[in-house]
């Protein structure tokens, strides 16, 4: 087995990652920052316009939650970083005074395709507001990030849909690479809110040579951390499950590695098997305004069947969230039949308790060095109940 691949350089100044335990490739980590401490791994609730829909910050506090991730190009669009750094900057926007991740916008190079172009130069959006131009560079992404007053900012990449061919794929790759040089030569220039790390972006689709190609030319720029782009963009759960895989081990082993939108307890499970710290995803909070409430098992209820109408019975009987020790199924059910805004905060509340205890419990079994147990459990049990 070849050495763990470890960073050439040294993070930003108030940050810092160690490996508190490590067990057949899953890892307890702590990440430091200047705005709090995040004990890995980590789930990121998604507050795409400046907040995570339907929850207060004490509300989010509450489920477990040390960072928050919100969207660049959405807040570029509206209300504009100018308004946001008139108003004190992101953290004060949000009410929330813990670390907050900003993607870079390339994701919505992905999921805007139809409203953008791509260059050299970098992405010009007619945007989905009024249709008035955003160009986002590799330079401009960063300087709206740390005008936001971001904790931790993502590059600008070019994330390709899964199904391309691959020749497409490895043009992504190389402009990916491209722009991170930019972005890294541009981070001398930035008019910083407060201190700011930045990560770079793997690419190369379902493709292990474009893989490695892109994680070597990374580890040649010095990020701070390193995330794996380019997956659950329509490639298939089976080839997204297996880039995951391969991937994780191309980055470096004492820095944070993230997953970028995928979420979901089997894909956890999976995931920090292979050594994944960080994810993000909408999945907790969308399904929850969609009445689907996760239970600790990896399955999930929908609310609005009628079975649930008269059941006195908490959502699940072991969380201490909100929505269990206060409410019943019936009481659910009501209000997500009458489309009451407080079954989208009181789901919210518990899809991401759900998320956040699963994750601690993996963390713990990894401290305790009953990881293998904890996974091969788990597994067994998701088994079962789908075959």
């Amino acid at each position: 087995m070849s050495a763990p691949v470890q960073a050439k350089f040294p993070m930003t100044a108030g940050f810092n990652f160690a490996i508190e335990a490590n067990s057949d490739g899953a890892r307890a980590g702590v990440l430091t920052t200047p705005r709090g401490v995040i004990q890995t791994p980590a789930f990121m609730p998604v507050g795409t316009q400046g907040t995570v829909k339907g929850l207060t910050p004490d509300q989010i506090k509450t489920t477990g939650t040390q960072i928050v991730l919100s969207n660049t190009y959405h807040l570029a669009v509206r209300p504009g970083v100018d308004t946001v750094r008139t108003l004190g900057g992101l953290h004060k926007v949000m009410g929330w005074e813990g670390p907050i991740l900003t993607d870079s916008g390339g994701f919505q190079v992905f999921s805007l395709g139809h409203r953008n172009k791509i260059s050299e130069h970098g992405v010009e959006f007619r945007n989905h507001v009024d249709g008035s131009p955003l160009l986002l560079t590799p330079e401009s992404v960063l300087d709206i990030q740390a005008r936001l007053g971001s904790t931790i900012a993502m590059i600008l990449d070019e994330c390709p849909a899964g199904g391309v061919s691959r020749d497409e794929v490895a043009k992504a790759v190389v402009r990916t690479h491209r722009w991170a040089l930019r972005a890294h030569e541009h981070r001398s220039r930035l008019d910083l809110f407060e201190p700011m790390a930045v990560f770079g972006i793997m690419q190369g689709g379902v493709h292990e040579d474009l893989r490695k190609e892109s994680a070597q030319q990374l580890l040649e720029i010095p990020f701070d951390a390193y995330a794996v782009g380019g997956v659950s963009v329509g490639e298939g759960r089976d080839a997204l499950l297996s880039t995951i895989g391969l991937s994780a081990p191309l980055l470096p082993f004492d820095r944070p590695r993230y997953l970028m939108g995928v979420g979901g307890l089997e894909e956890f499970m999976i995931a920090v098997d292979q050594g994944i710290d960080m994810f993000d995803c909408v999945i907790p909070t969308r399904n929850a305004r969609n009445a689907s409430l996760f239970l600790g098992d990896g399955s999930s209820l929908n609310m609005k069947n009628a079975r649930h109408k008269q059941d006195p019975n908490p959502v699940e009987e072991d969380c201490d969230c909100l929505a269990c020790t206060r409410y019943s199924r019936g009481t659910l059910h009501h209000l997500y039949q009458r489309k009451e805004i407080l079954a989208y905060t009181l789901g919210s509340i518990h899809n991401l308790s759900v998320f956040h205890r699963f994750l601690r419990k993996a963390r713990t079994a990894v401290l305790d060095g009953v990881w293998e147990d904890f996974r091969d459990g788990f597994l067994s049990r998701l088994s079962l109940r789908s075959g």
